[in-house]
């Protein structure tokens, strides 16, 4: 069993970021990182992607409306985003307040600048495999996951166990494209799916992105098989300082030996999601100074 390491392979895109940022003439990329409120969680993740924006020489601009803000304000705020020519990238974080449509706001960035890839023209490229639009970052980096790990879908079966927006409907559309690191042949499994088990059986490569702590067992694995778990679930654990462990939707301790490649939870998928956004930051302002 090999570890996939996203840690080292998120390393390696950040150091590529770095030296084609250092070439750039001009001004450098810019992302506005839009966080409303102060959700413990999303603070976090906004900081992280601060601070590895800055560690690639592109421009980070914060933006921390308050939590009372109305869809209107926050619609005028991504306009006036979307109207500055200095900004190649715009990134409102999730989950935003009850009070405000999430996927009205995704629609409302422009689509040139979506680099989180929500946009429905973008998922619409997607669809169509038109490399001018971008890819939502967790698929994106889950695909190049497994290409720098040299595992090649082509003729292969990969079972997606989730249907979301984020992950399991555009990494599916990823394993079906007709790419040399593609034509998969893709089975997507959800709630509503009988017979799971006998369906993740048949996987060469499973994707778990259900949001279900250690869902995925040894039953439901046949010996040889890819794992990548996407999952992020806090289990109650008394040892820990926290009172909490991370963990993934797979159940490492008895699915791993079982597997040829698996990734870790932490460390595995999390870091390549900060790491393709920048990618697309980067891909954002080479194709708006066209």
């Amino acid at each position: 069993m090999e570890l996939i390491d996203g840690n080292k392979i998120a390393a390696e895109i950040i150091a590529e970021l770095k030296a084609e940022v250092a070439t750039l003439a001009g001004r450098r990329p810019c992302i506005a990182l839009i966080r409303v409120g102060d959700d413990p969680a999303s603070v976090s993740y906004v900081t992280k992607k601060q601070k590895t924006s800055a560690e690639i020489g592109i421009e980070s601009r914060l933006i921390f409306p308050p939590v009372t803000i109305t869809q209107d304000e926050l619609f005028a705020l991504v306009d006036q985003l979307n109207a500055d020519s200095e900004v190649d990238g715009i990134l409102v974080q999730s989950p935003l307040p009850k009070h405000i449509n999430e996927v009205a706001v995704f629609r409302r960035i422009s689509a040139a600048k979506d680099v989180d890839g929500f946009h429905t023209m973008n998922l619409g490229k997607l669809a169509q495999e038109d490399d001018t639009g971008f890819v939502a970052c967790t698929p994106a980096g889950i695909m190049e996951l497994l290409q720098r790990s040299h595992v090649s879908l082509a003729g292969k079966h990969v079972v997606v166990l989730g249907r979301s927006l984020i992950v399991g409907k555009p990494v599916a559309l990823l394993a079906l494209q007709k790419r040399s690191w593609a034509n998969a042949t893709v089975t997507v499994c959800h709630s509503q799916t009988k017979n799971l088990p006998e369906i993740t059986r048949q996987a060469d490569v499973l994707i778990a992105a259900i949001g279900k702590a250690e869902f995925v067992t040894a039953d439901m694995v046949k010996p040889g098989v890819v794992v990548i778990d996407v999952g992020v679930n806090r289990v109650p654990d008394p040892t820990k300082k926290s009172g909490y462990r991370l963990t993934g939707d797979v159940h490492f301790p008895t699915v791993s030996p079982l597997c040829s490649k698996i990734t870790p939870v932490p460390g595995g998928v999390g870091p390549m999601t900060v790491a393709l956004l920048m990618k697309n930051t980067v891909k954002a302002y080479r194709q708006n100074r066209k």
